[in-house]
């Protein structure tokens, strides 16, 4: 649809939504004065009313999500509020002369008390709802698209099972091979490539001292120290639990170490158990 054809739409849609105004303006102003509104209030009643809808209808096109629905059950809620006034504007002829008795909307009590509610609950609500929805509107922030050059750099950042498997090309028509002898080519000798010895051998330059802050605390312990350490914490453990893993744990210490000081305890169990089967 081009412009003008949008324009055209756009005017005639104004044209009808001004013409059902007018139409239920009288509906909407005699209600407003069968419940005590004066001339002033009266005249603005409609726009209470139809007014809201309006403002509804442009909020619902703008907002997305919660607030969009919002808007949706504001514009039905005035809109069948609306659609109630004016049927009952056409069941009551008294309405027309403005000779029916004040704030009687309805012959029934019960319907004339729910109508005279629903007529006089719907300034206020437009008060409320009216600023709700303009507040919605002007906090509202839309989704931007991405341009095509940001949709570009995102397919280059993704990684690859995130952007599917690349499209299979079909393989381009082979060219007709000339079946002719093709004369023999001599080899050409590869002369390998050597590589400095500097190169290979190169190590690691010293980075310094270990500051004495970095060191650890822990004094180094000698064999001796270690074998009596040994000794009371494995003095409860049985022979089976003498194990080069268990005694490196407890005393935190190398491999190497904690299997000599396991040989030495195994040894020195052993020949506590040789001496108390001789005694």
């Amino acid at each position: 649809m081009n412009r003008t054809a949008k324009a055209a739409l756009v005017l005639a849609l104004v044209a009808v939504v001004a013409m059902a105004f007018r139409v239920s303006w009288n509906a909407l102003r005699d209600v407003a004065t069968a419940i005590g509104a004066d001339r002033t209030a009266a005249t603005l009643y409609p726009f209470v009313v139809d007014g809201l809808m309006a403002l509804a209808l442009v909020a619902a096109l703008t907002l997305t999500g919660d607030a969009r629905r919002f808007a949706l059950r504001v514009l039905a809620a005035y809109t069948l509020a609306s659609l109630v006034l004016n049927y009952v504007h056409g069941l009551v002829p008294a309405l027309h002369g403005r000779s029916v008795d004040w704030g009687r909307l309805a012959d029934w009590d019960p319907a004339n008390w729910a109508l005279v509610l629903l007529a006089t609950s719907l300034p206020v609500g437009s008060i409320y709802f009216g600023s709700d929805l303009v507040a919605k509107v002007l906090h509202h922030r839309p989704a931007i698209e991405p341009t095509t050059q940001e949709s570009a750099q995102i397919n280059v950042n993704r990684s690859m099972p995130d952007q599917g498997e690349p499209p299979v090309e079909a393989p381009a028509p082979q060219a007709e091979v000339d079946a002719s002898p093709v004369p023999a080519v001599e080899p050409i000798e590869a002369r390998p490539q050597l590589v400095a010895a500097a190169e290979l051998t190169r190590s690691r330059r010293a980075t310094g001292r270990v500051p004495a802050v970095a060191r650890s605390t822990r004094p180094t312990r000698t064999d001796v120290e270690l074998l009596a350490e040994a000794r009371s914490l494995t003095e409860s453990w049985p022979v089976e639990k003498l194990t080069g893993e268990g005694i490196r744990k407890a005393l935190r210490t190398s491999a190497a170490k904690a299997r000599i000081v396991r040989e030495a305890l195994r040894a020195e169990r052993e020949r506590d158990a040789a001496a108390a089967v001789a005694g």
